[in-house]
């Protein structure tokens, strides 16, 4: 194996000279950096055409443990509403703390070896995890599995990196939200996959879908995805100052503007957690819904989300900027929340869908805005303190959105609520619409000389 002892591997005060080898797992150099994507236009296509169809493939995964998990904790707490809530909440929880941890360090990782190996490392994370679902006899053993995925989890934030190393400035809010929409995708497959195999096979059969569809996208990293960050725009040093949650959010503090986005975007993240969180339960305990109901009602939901991030956001950017972009998107969360929570029946809760579709818009604002503040060595940096944030959004938001609709469906409850989480969230981003005014226009960002193109 041939091995490169160039750059030195920094770990607080030492430094270390390791080899880092050009092909990795002795796999006749199936893991050798390929040539940087950056360069002729179709290049930048094919290369966000790669880290689309896997980010595709990685949200089918989670849409199909969407309405199975709640599910089969509810099947293995005995069938009761309010304890399923409880372990939801701790499963949640705990994934959070892992996050807040490891997002620091794999986002500067990623600047420090490139976006292609955390992003093998965090796909096996996860497949291992749906094994688990899959397969744990005991809540002990399903606990073990989200820890494991939430100490690797880095799929979606080092994808975002890879976008914004391939994509110029000006076209990263609208690539953004097209990396949106395979949240979209996930969400318009992933829980109606799930929602049949759980009604006509058993609800551990999605989790082998899911370990099966991930496998299959670790396997379609390795053979085929391109690495986006070459050697030359790298991170000279890896440091354990800067790769942790304290480092991240000091590195957040460096530009006020920077730190005013992601404050918004805590918030939104945090507001974002009541859906995963409830929205079985609450369907189930409010409108009496199956599980293929929920599916499907999920599958429209991402329809609705696709079209907004695929065909909506960049026209939009395009017209009144990713400031513009970003008070639509949180105006209509705040609405589409309320209309959420309020809705008596099932009809009035789906009717209210196309409200909320426009939240899509917050993500490729604040996105937009805050790559354009950093240069392109700190976009896994920024990614990485952005997964932190989502790591503490993930660890309160469960916390307050669980076990206020706990709470809310007590037989003793005192304000029998069952929408009050949702409200919540709709306040959160009433806090956050504040915020966003004063947010000033997207400045010329910080580019290197050969950023140029489209994708």
């Amino acid at each position: 194996m041939d091995f490169d002892w160039r750059h030195p591997l920094r770990i607080g005060p030492l430094m270390l000279r390791l080899p880092w080898p050009r092909a990795m797992f002795g796999l006749g150099g199936l893991m050798t950096e390929a040539p940087s994507p950056r360069g002729p236009r179709a290049d930048r296509k094919a290369a966000f055409g790669f880290i689309f169809a896997s980010s595709v493939m990685n949200a089918i995964s989670f849409g199909i443990m969407i309405p199975v998990l709640p599910n089969l904790l509810k099947q293995m707490t005995g069938g009761d509403f309010a304890q399923a809530s409880d372990w939801n909440v701790v499963f949640a929880s705990t994934w959070g703390v892992m996050q807040f941890f490891s997002g620091p360090f794999l986002g500067l990782l990623s600047d420090r070896v490139g976006r292609r190996p955390i992003l093998l490392v965090s796909l096996g994370g996860l497949a291992i995890d749906f094994l688990f679902m899959a397969l744990a006899p005991t809540l002990g053993w399903l606990y073990l599995g989200r820890i494991i995925n939430g100490l690797t989890a880095a799929t979606f934030s080092t994808a975002g990196a890879y976008v914004a190393d391939i994509t110029p400035p000006e076209g990263r809010a609208k690539a953004f939200g097209m990396m949106g929409a395979a949240f979209g995708f996930g969400f318009l497959i992933g829980p109606v996959l799930g929602g049949l195999v759980a009604h006509y096979y058993s609800l551990r059969t999605p989790f082998f879908v899911a370990a099966a569809l991930t496998g299959a996208n670790w396997l379609y990293g390795l053979l085929v995805l391109p690495e986006s960050l070459p050697p030359e725009r790298r991170v000279t040093a890896f440091t354990l100052k800067k790769a942790n949650p304290i480092g991240s959010l000091i590195f957040l503090r460096r530009h006020a503007q920077l730190l005013l986005l992601a404050g918004i975007n805590f918030l939104f993240l945090f507001a974002q957690n009541v859906l995963p969180t409830v929205f079985v339960l609450y369907a189930g305990y409010r409108y009496h819904w199956s599980i293929l109901i929920m599916s499907l009602t999920l599958t429209g939901t991402g329809a609705l989300s696709i079209f907004t991030q695929m065909v909506a956001v960049g026209p939009v950017v395009a017209r009144i900027g990713e400031r513009g972009a970003l008070l639509v998107g949180l105006v209509s969360g705040i609405l589409g929340f309320a209309l959420y929570a309020y809705a008596p029946v099932g009809w009035v809760y789906v009717a209210s869908a196309p409200v909320f579709a426009l939240i899509n818009f917050v993500p490729a604002g604040v996105q937009g805005l805050m790559s354009r503040r950093v240069g392109p060595s700190e976009q896994g940096q920024l990614q990485g303190a952005n997964q932190s944030l989502q790591g503490i959004a993930s660890i309160l938001g469960p916390v307050v959105f669980g076990t206020t609709f706990s709470l809310a469906v007590r037989h003793d409850a005192r304000w029998h609520t069952p929408g009050l989480p949702i409200y919540i969230a709709s306040a959160t981003l009433m806090v956050a619409l504040l915020l966003a005014q004063r947010v000033l226009p997207a400045p010329a960002a910080i580019i290197a000389p050969e950023d140029a193109g489209t994708i």
